[in-house]
């Protein structure tokens, strides 16, 4: 055995296993560093993937070729498709996992990853060469066991372990999850580079004995009637569908938890980092919203085997006694029995900023990071993250160019976007509301934006790259076929009457009845036989062929407008600035802008323009000077 790769990746969470896959996928001898292989990929908070806009995240990883999707189908316990009542852009899917076959489903994909090897121990040191004038360059890292493992790059995906340390009332405890060790050191060195280091917080709920719960008090929850998938290249389910629950807090739970307020570390002092805004603990929640008698908590499924819940909505990190005791205020927690409380967790992370978007260090060169060291929440996040970084390490050793991802072409390309440009001062949290061109980055069309790109750049596999011409042409012949298939008003009105819009007047084309909010294609194709056959003739993928083609028709005029908003943007996005400007010496340009500019300094014209403080006039300065 030789301990040298091409790629080390530090770390086997969502973002580390993405990563490593990632970077092997395109043939580069990879070593994936982990503390503990019985917890890679573990879900350290909720027991679910995707969600309002990370569903995308997971649809897009896919497409790529990454695996979160699919191993989330093989485990899913319960799947929605969410925001239904609203367009397709913001349809998100959602899916409860078995936390326990999750991890060992991606120890299956893992070991059978050609180019991919795994070692269990702690990284301590990395390791670098060029001093002084020249810029430094990965050479490796060093472990607690004092092994050296050399590569010519790095990727460090530790999540939360980063001088970890949990909170759970005045009780304070090292560590990156519970009763496991934080990893020290090793963000020392890294900041010895000259890389910026800052510390945020999360948190986790109380974990419940199901067998204590009143389940006769709560609301059941269950999921879709028809189980939909997050992978292009799913199989069918293979778990029973099992169903959350629904309750409340109340008046009572608030009183005891406010008991224990001087005792929380959020509220003493004891933690100062930032936690996800989006996210807040239950003791947040009342101090911010006192006005409310009452929070929404969804009782969520670990698994098929096990009797824990996870309590989604009681995030908490105050007194074990005090959790416990405002729970048993609920009806359906009267007999309360848990596992562990809930607690809070401090890590470090480092300025995005200083990353380029691929995801590569502007200050070491070889050095990438991806998932919570970025500063960003969510396991979707954290693995899309991995996949970007996994390839552009194994796409520069190979003298290949970079794979990036643009604001219009994946919420991959918006979250990367938004750290490298803007930075954070919180946990990043993705939603919809963050991307500008959200009808063009629907759920459903992934493959369709992505799948060509990463085929090209050798991660995504030919049979994926087969599987997505296939389906691309019969979603053209469909949308072909209902342009040209002319409908007698006779034979359909009665069934349009029957889905509540108007019959028809005349003869049509079967697209002017499919562009209607009321009809569909499926509730169309039983009363026009040549449509029912087409779409049984379609076989493999019919139920995405027949969705991606009818969104398609129905949503044409505001697909077209957004893309051609898009198109003058990266008139922009081709305008390349690194490197061309000494911001601090145009006075032309504001304060604020001389200082961001300067101390991102920006790609393009159009990320400059993103940049907080970065005015419109400051981008018009650049222009003539450009022009110059």
């Amino acid at each position: 055995m030789k301990f040298s790769y091409d790629v080390i990746v530090v770390g086997a969470g969502h973002a580390g296993c993405e990563a490593a896959c990632a970077s092997a996928g395109i043939g580069a001898r990879t070593c994936l560093v982990t503390m503990d292989m019985n917890k890679i990929a573990q879900m350290s908070c909720n027991p679910a993937v995707g969600g309002i806009a990370k569903g995308q995240i997971v649809r897009e990883i896919d497409a790529l070729g990454g695996h979160m999707g699919e191993i989330t189908d093989r485990t899913a316990i319960q799947f929605r498709m969410l925001n239904r009542s609203k367009g397709p852009a913001m349809w998100s899917p959602r899916a409860q996992c078995d936390r326990g076959k999750f991890i060992w489903a991606w120890r299956e994909v893992l070991d059978r990853t050609p180019n991919l090897s795994i070692w269990q121990d702690q990284v301590t040191e990395l390791l670098t060469s060029g001093t002084g004038a020249d810029k430094e360059s990965v050479v490796g890292i060093r472990t607690a066991w004092g092994v050296e493992i050399t590569a010519r790059c790095v990727i460090i995906t530790a999540g939360t372990f980063l001088n970890g340390l949990m909170h759970i009332g005045r009780n304070k405890m090292e560590g990156g999850r519970c009763s496991e060790p934080a990893a020290r050191h090793l963000t020392e060195s890294i900041a010895r580079h000259g890389i910026r280091v800052g510390r945020m917080k999360t948190g986790t709920p109380v974990r419940i004995d199901g067998r204590s719960v009143h389940f006769e008090d709560m609301t059941k929850q269950p999921g879709d009637d028809v189980c939909g998938r997050f992978s292009y290249m799913g199989d069918d389910r293979k778990l029973p569908q099992l169903p959350c629950w629904i309750t409340y807090t109340n008046e009572k739970v608030h009183a005891k938890l406010r008991e224990g307020l001087d005792d929380s570390p959020l509220f003493n002092g004891q933690i100062q980092s930032i936690g996800p805004r989006y996210c807040p603990s239950i003791e947040t929640k009342l101090v911010t919203f006192a006005d409310k008698d009452r929070h929404l908590l969804f009782l969520e499924p670990e698994g098929v085997d096990t009797q824990e819940y996870y309590l989604n909505g009681f995030s908490s990190s105050m007194p074990a006694d005090i959790q416990i005791e405002a729970l048993k205020q609920i009806p359906a927690f009267r007999d309360l029995v848990v596992y562990r409380p809930g607690y809070a967790i401090e890590y470090d992370y480092f300025d995005p900023t200083q990353l380029y978007h691929t995801l590569e260090s502007k200050v070491v060169d070889g050095l990438y990071f991806a998932g919570q060291v970025n500063g960003t929440t969510g396991y979707e996040e954290a693995a899309g993250q991995g996949v970007i970084a996994g390839m552009n390490a194994a796409l520069k050793l190979q003298g290949k160019d970079p794979f990036i991802l643009h604001r219009d072409e994946a919420y991959i390309g918006v979250l990367i976007d938004d750290l490298v440009t803007k930075g954070v001062d919180e946990p990043y949290r993705m939603f919809t509301s963050r991307a500008e061109y959200r009808i063009l980055l629907r759920q459903d069309d992934a493959d369709a934006r992505l799948t060509e790109r990463s085929y090209h750049a050798g991660l995504a596999t030919q049979e994926r790259m087969d599987r997505w011409q296939y389906k691309k042409q019969k979603i053209e012949d469909l949308i072909q076929f209902c342009n040209d298939f002319s409908v007698k008003a006779s034979l359909i009105n009665d069934a349009l009457v029957s889905f509540g819009t108007n019959a028809l007047q005349k003869g049509c084309k079967l697209t002017d009845i499919i562009v209607r909010p009321q009809v569909s294609i499926q509730k169309l194709a039983p009363y026009i036989p040549a449509l029912q056959r087409f779409i049984h003739n379609i076989g493999a993928q019919e139920n995405e062929i027949v969705e991606a083609a009818e969104i398609r028709m129905k949503y044409n005029g505001y697909i077209m407008r957004e893309r051609e908003v898009a198109s003058k943007m990266q008139r922009l996005e081709n305008i390349r600035i690194a490197g061309r400007f000494d911001y601090p010496s145009i006075q032309s340009l504001s304060t604020e802008a001389r200082q961001k500019l300067a101390n991102i300094n920006p790609d393009t014209l159009a990320q400059a323009s993103r940049i907080p403080g970065v005015s419109p006039s400051d981008i018009n300065v650049l222009l003539v000077l450009l022009g110059r």
